[in-house]
């Protein structure tokens, strides 16, 4: 028992009665915020600081890498338009992140945020989400910068490893990379040094890697050929599209643009730093849409210019710019983006890296992992040892796994985590209200009801029964979502089909009408620094779009999934379920009304 207290178990949570009630009530239990309250962590990031992390956490491979790729094999010239689509959903996902900032706050990002709405299990889920895909991020941007150094020494480091320590297990890497082992351990406690000196490097690498793309875009001027984008079916090699602005047609811009979403991926890292910020409740809404509004100028200026500098079909996949500028021999700035793209990454590496020992931090203090995850440094005021450990975990990863396998878990949670917060902003927004609890429907009559309560609410501000009515009618549109973008996963080569057709319509004329349902209902009037226009259109727009692209991601992606969430479960029935500190609220809660029970029956 001793050694389990040690760990941080509570060994008295095996003597507390359980019934089912109280379990439910305890998966559904929501986290109070009073306040800012006081938060361990030192408040020193500014606007600026945050806008760079957003910047640097997102502007990385999608040019250096994954621009040439979705040009020459998905959507040919037409990426610019993958990545304005692309850009809208991820603007739709941030304008959501900024409402949550400026309603909560704290570091924890989604994670915080369903905790306060929706209850403890779900949040749990979305934390655990996010853990995972920052841990993945991390270890696919160490690895990517150890590949492109090795490309830089003619891969004498690869072959180095190769024959001093290979790796023959089946499913793992080729050889052991002690290099980024390393490498994820020192920066990780480069991180925890400091919030502030990390976001100093963080802006120095960012305004590199801005300037660098400015260049690119700027270079691409003197060599851009519009007739790039209207090549003529006859000159374009077998296997490469019918040719034109859209090789590939509708379809390859709207799998380009699944594709292109993924580049923005990142600017969630803002929310996370929210305990961190100066002035948060502004700061974090600022920060999230204007670092999508830069990333994606830097997207469509640099997938503009190589599409016009270079037939599509000739793209490099794996090093787009710095072919192009051999090609053209222009060796300057074939080194000056060499130098750019090392920037890019080691941003995208501390912009996966900085919001993961926050997301560990909060659940650690809540009691939902282990407390000790919670502990932070007297003197840099971080988390350290929750930054460290995730370094650690991050360089195994990197060391043992291939660039090509650490991507395959690409991002299943961070979609699931957007459509959580979307959902929450509808649920907040429509939630009951305090002033008006005591409002009673008296009509008996369906029809009345329906008509009253729901096509015309007589209450100006939300009541039980409309709180609860938005609350079933998000259910629905997230069911109806997941089985329409379905439909159109598994017969995407038959969607000339006169049934499909009528089926889909019908859903989204479904989702529609409870849309139009949820937009009669009396909204909260809560007074926020920053809210999400247009709701629950925006909101509901962006649910659709990220199960969409959910339902894009390869069979192998849900496995892992599935065993990363068996894994937290297990931690959570077994630790965080008993060690709550919410469930610890409503025991010292219970056990003052049971003292105050018997005393009030002795007298």
């Amino acid at each position: 028992m001793e050694l389990l207290e040690n760990l941080g178990f509570d060994t008295t949570m095996y003597l507390k009665p359980i019934n089912w009630s109280s379990f439910k009530h305890a998966l559904t239990r929501k986290k109070e915020i009073t306040g800012d309250g006081e938060s361990k962590l030192v408040k020193v990031l500014s606007t600026l600081d945050l806008v760079a992390l957003g910047i640097g956490s997102t502007l990385g491979a999608g040019i250096y890498v994954l621009a040439g790729d979705v040009a020459k094999h998905t959507a040919g010239p037409a990426i610019v338009i993958s990545f304005f689509i692309a850009a809208v959903a991820s603007v739709l996902a941030g304008l959501c992140y900024a409402e949550f900032g400026a309603r909560v706050p704290k570091a924890g990002s989604a994670y915080v945020y369903t905790y306060v709405c929706i209850g403890e299990f779900l949040a749990f889920v979305i934390g655990w989400n996010l853990i995972l895909e920052y841990l993945i991020g991390s270890a696919t941007v160490t690895k990517a910068i150890f590949t492109y150094l090795d490309e830089l020494t003619s891969n004498k480091m690869s072959g180095f490893f190769n024959s001093t320590v290979p790796i023959h297990a089946e499913g793992f890497g080729q050889y052991t990379d002690f290099f980024s082992l390393v490498f994820a351990f020192v920066f990780s406690v480069g991180i925890a040094f400091g919030a502030k000196e990390s976001s100093l490097i963080n802006n120095i690498f960012t305004l590199i890697n801005l300037t660098v793309i400015s260049t690119v875009i700027v270079s691409g001027f003197w060599k851009a050929d519009t007739s790039l984008w209207a090549i003529p079916k006859r000159e374009v090699p077998e296997g490469f599209g019918e040719g034109g602005f859209a090789p590939y047609g509708l379809k390859g811009i709207i799998k380009g643009a699944a594709r292109c979403f993924f580049a923005f991926i990142g600017f969630d890292c803002i929310a996370t730093a929210g305990e961190e910020a100066k002035n948060p409740k502004k700061s974090i809404p600022i920060g999230v849409v204007l670092s999508l509004i830069i990333v994606f100028l830097a997207y469509f200026g640099a997938s503009a210019m190589i599409t016009l500098m270079l037939p599509y079909y000739e793209q490099d996949p794996n090093a787009p710019l710095i072919y192009i500028y051999e090609q053209m021999d222009w060796q300057v700035l074939k080194y000056l983006v060499s130098a750019g793209a090392l920037c890019g990454l080691f941003s995208s590496l501390l912009g996966a890296m900085f919001p993961l020992p926050r997301i560990i931090y909060a659940m650690a203090s809540d009691g939902l992992i282990f407390k000790f995850l919670s502990k932070v440094h007297p003197k840099f005021h971080t988390p350290f040892m929750g930054t460290v450990i995730a370094g650690i975990i991050t360089g195994i990863l990197a060391c043992v796994f291939d660039l090509e396998k650490l991507t395959n878990m690409m991002s299943i949670g961070t979609l699931f985590a957007y459509s959580m917060v979307a959902a929450c902003v509808l649920v907040l927004r429509y939630s009951e209200e305090k002033s008006n609890k005591d409002y009673v429907i008296t009509e008996k009559s369906l029809y009345k009801i329906i008509m009253r309560e729901v096509i015309s609410p007589q209450s100006r501000v939300p009541t039980k029964f409309t709180s609860k009515f938005v609350s079933v009618m998000i259910l629905i549109f997230g069911t109806l979502s997941l089985i329409g973008s379905g439909f159109i996963r598994i017969f995407e080569d038959d969607l000339n089909e006169a049934w499909l057709i009528i089926t889909l319509c019908l859903i989204f004329l479904s989702l529609f009408i409870i849309l139009l349902l949820v937009s009669l209902q009396p909204k909260s009037t809560d007074t926020l620094t920053f809210s999400v226009p247009l709701v629950p259109w925006i909101p509901g727009i962006s649910i659709l779009i990220n199960i969409y692209l959910m339902t894009t991601l390869p069979s192998t992606t849900w496995a892992y999934y599935l065993g990363w969430m068996i894994i937290g479960f297990c931690i959570y029935f077994a630790y965080g379920f008993w060690n709550s500190k919410e469930g610890d609220k409503n025991d010292t809660k219970s056990a003052e009304q049971m003292r105050q029970n018997v005393e009030t029956s002795n007298f």
